[in-house]
């Protein structure tokens, strides 16, 4: 028996020897992967140690008959445990080979005394089908054989902390059986740090969503912090979002006691973005190559110091298996329910229950089956109370932290992050928390959505769709429809015409205004909007602005004040009008802020019929003079339906775009100077004619170049014989009408794989 391995002697298949910390690390070490040097005291030492000294049967005798239930109980038999193990010395054969390899780790890196971390690696760690996340304790900033050797015995203790022994009881571990490993590894002193998920852990999108911090990583894992979040698209490549929030404390070492010390982030670093591009280069890089040798999605932890990115643990995510579409996809949808926090949707679903406030280890007895725990954040010690709970909310604390990880695998909803949970959620208090949009609402309503949702989500997973690298969208007219498009099983909303929420009102729009009613010009739109974004939700739903020809508004109330136009489709409508009215643009921008406000961060704005880029200048002016900022708060678009925006679409993107939408019915009919309404020039209306496809090869291929997402909603979207021209021309998306959604999934298939078997006979054929 080997009392110490050091990571290169190790690898995944040694966790009964490693754990499953040690071993990961050995074999991320072995794999080439960037890893701080170290070694492990293996299980056998640990075992050695009680039976060599004689406690193992005091320890046997504490646990008989214990009552996991029985917090109190519980802790105090932890505690006198945990009091054995430090206060028995190491029988001196043990001590010397651990004195042995520490010195040896001090003449690798040449340091007298190298600083490290002691970290506990249970031999039930971190295993595919279990998560023991933060059950066991990792001493950090340690230095010296001495302070080694105490804080080695700590870890040994710590595989009895009352978390560790309850999470065994509960899932049928033996005691006996679990034994722990102690990993010695250098200290990374982190500028920043956090955890990555090489997969969306709530839903197995592949989207690596990454969560960093300033200093240590401890305050990411214990949710001390709210990390910025970082939600990386792998398909595409690109980055798919990325949040900054508010850190307000960090982990670091003290310079002159060389301790681990919780301290407040600089001012000019509270709200600053912690995730440069180039570490997010080498983190997913790093996160690929990690996913394709284990070849399973991963959980790990990392920490740049000096600009270079090192991997501190990885393990399988634990989750997966456990995601059942339907839960996930209920969700609230009355825009009038009382809202009374939010933060990040960190455990999906809907509950509702009792709020019991928990500030201190001692209250957790009054957690009852079915209650809310609202707690600052969740550490391991909670997770007896958290298996009675029917939902976590949180004041700190991201997607990957302690509360978010343990709510996953436990299948509740939690909601993290939120900042005022502890003070503004009241005792007793019944409350309804969406885990997905990370919104907390008073009252008690979760069944009731349930019912109500569980036909559309069950519609959704009988679609169950091809997978394609080109998102097939769908077109929605009437937001009462928006079911029936979403049950196609379309990747999201390309075109979300707000024509028809005007025009059931029976009034032209700009009357509200006129007669002060703005505030119900704004509900209508709420409502409206709601229903599609909310079915869809978190699939992106792109809301055109208004486009009413005059014409169509004649026969409303108000109507009578409409000008006379020879060609209304060339006249005033689309983004003229509403430069021309921005009240009606600021209605519209003040509905879509609510939405966000409410959590719906799904929604992006296009805007209709574009011609120069002042337009689009002036629309970003108008959405911020109501409190909506274009390319933070929703993504800002617009329509390429004009041959003058094809034409100049540099411009557009210089003045800023985030997508771009191809309205090929208008595009088509200004390209080639026909009325598409007039049947006497029908027969020479093409969206295939070779100019307009130029004008639509020339803006795909300047957008992708600039990073510009690029789709199609116009009317040739549904057409076969134009989507396969636009997948070859590498188009982002293309939106179809509701009954063709499947018809051009299948069509861009079978586009994608030709292109693919084209290429690799290149490739064979060394062209």
């Amino acid at each position: 028996m080997n009392y110490v391995e050091f990571f290169e002697q190790i690898g995944k298949e040694d966790i009964p020897i490693a754990g499953g910390k040690g071993a990961n690390l050995g074999e991320l070490t072995n794999a080439g992967i960037p890893v701080p040097p170290g070694f492990v005291i293996t299980s056998e030492t640990y075992l050695k140690f009680i039976t060599k000294t004689g406690i193992v049967d005091e320890i046997n005798k504490m646990l008989e008959g214990l009552d996991i239930n029985n917090t109190s109980e519980l802790q105090q038999v932890a505690e006198d445990i945990k009091e054995l193990i430090t206060t028995t010395e190491i029988p001196d054969d043990i001590q010397r080979v651990i004195i042995e390899a520490y010195n040896a780790l001090c003449v690798n890196v040449e340091l007298d005394d190298v600083v490290v971390a002691v970290r506990s690696s249970a031999t039930a760690e971190d295993l595919p089908d279990a998560s023991f996340a933060g059950q066991q304790e990792t001493y950090l900033n340690i230095s010296g054989i001495d302070d080694v050797l105490y804080n080695v015995r700590k870890c040994w203790a710590s595989l009895f902390e009352a978390r560790a022994i309850f999470y065994r009881a509960e899932n049928d571990f033996d005691h006996s059986q679990v034994l722990i490993a102690v990993v010695v590894q250098q200290m990374v002193n982190s500028e920043k740090a956090g955890v990555m998920f090489t997969v969306d852990p709530s839903t197995g999108a592949e989207e690596m969503l990454i969560e960093g911090a300033w200093g240590l990583g401890e305050g990411v894992v214990s949710g001390t912090v709210t990390p910025d979040t970082c939600r990386y698209d792998k398909i595409n490549d690109e980055v798919k979002s990325y949040k900054i929030n508010t850190k307000k404390t960090m982990f670091t070492k003290d310079p002159e006691t060389g301790a681990t010390v919780q301290v407040e982030v600089p001012e000019e670093l509270k709200d600053k973005k912690v995730l440069e591009d180039s570490d997010l280069e080498q983190l997913t890089t790093l996160g690929r190559r990690i996913q394709k040798h284990y070849g399973a999605p991963m959980d790990t932890e990392w920490g740049v110091e000096n600009g270079k990115v090192y991997m501190l643990q990885a393990r399988p995510i634990t989750t997966l298996d456990d995601i059942s579409d339907v839960d996930d996809d209920i969700s609230l949808d009355d825009s009038e329910r009382v809202i009374l926090t939010r933060g990040l949707g960190a455990s999906p679903g809907v509950v509702s229950g009792t709020v019991k406030v928990i500030k201190d280890l001692d209250e957790l007895d009054k957690i009852l089956d079915g209650d809310i725990l609202v707690t600052t954040m969740t550490t391991p010690d909670m997770v007896p109370a958290m298996k009675r709970a029917n939902g976590i909310v949180t004041d700190e604390g991201g997607v990957t932290c302690h509360a978010a990880i343990i709510s996953r695998e436990l299948g509740i909803p939690c909601v993290s992050g939120t900042g005022e949970a502890t003070t503004v959620l009241k005792e007793n208090a019944t409350i309804t928390i969406d885990g997905k949009k990370g919104l907390v609402y008073e009252g008690d309503f979760a069944k009731e959505e349930a019912n109500t949702q569980e036909v559309a989500a069950t519609q959704q997973v009988a679609a169950a769709p091809l997978i394609t690298v080109t998102d097939v969208k769908v077109n929605v007219s009437m937001a009462d429809a928006a079911q029936r498009a979403y049950a196609t099983g379309a990747d999201g909303v390309g075109l979300l015409r707000t024509e028809h929420m005007m025009l059931e009102t029976g009034t032209v729009p700009y009357k509200f205004i006129d007669e002060g009613r703005e505030d119900e010009l704004v509900k209508v739109l709420v409502d409206g909007i709601l229903k599609v974004v909310d079915v869809f939700y978190p699939k992106t739903v792109w809301y055109r602005t208004l486009d009413a020809p005059t014409d169509e508004f004649k026969t409303l109330e108000g109507g009578e004040n409409e000008p006379d136009e020879a060609n209304p489709m060339l006249g005033w409508r689309g983004i003229r009008r509403e430069i021309d009215q921005p009240a009606i643009l600021k209605a519209e921008f003040k509905a879509i802020k609510k939405l966000h406000e409410e959590g719906y961060t799904n929604i992006g704005v296009m805007l209709p019929l574009l011609h120069k880029p002042e337009e689009l200048r002036q629309a970003k002016e108008i959405a911020r003079s109501v409190g909506l900022e274009p390319h933070k708060d929703v993504d800002f678009g617009m329509m390429v339906e004009t041959p003058a925006s094809a034409i100049i679409i540099e411009d557009f993107i210089e003045e800023g775009l985030d997508f771009v939408s191809f309205g090929t019915n208008d595009l088509t009919q200004y390209t080639l100077a026909l009325d598409r309404n007039n049947e006497l020039v029908a027969k020479h209306y093409t969206e295939a004619h070779p100019a307009v496809i130029k004008l639509i090869k020339n803006v795909i291929k300047k957008c992708k170049a600039a990073g510009v997402t690029t789709s199609i909603c116009g009317q040739a979207g549904s057409k076969p014989e134009i989507v396969e021209i636009l997948v070859e021309a590498g188009i982002d998306s293309i939106s179809a009408n509701t009954d063709a959604v499947d018809t051009i999934r299948r069509l861009v298939a079978k586009v994608e794989k030709k292109i693919m078997l084209e290429a690799a006979k290149k490739t064979l054929n060394g062209e």
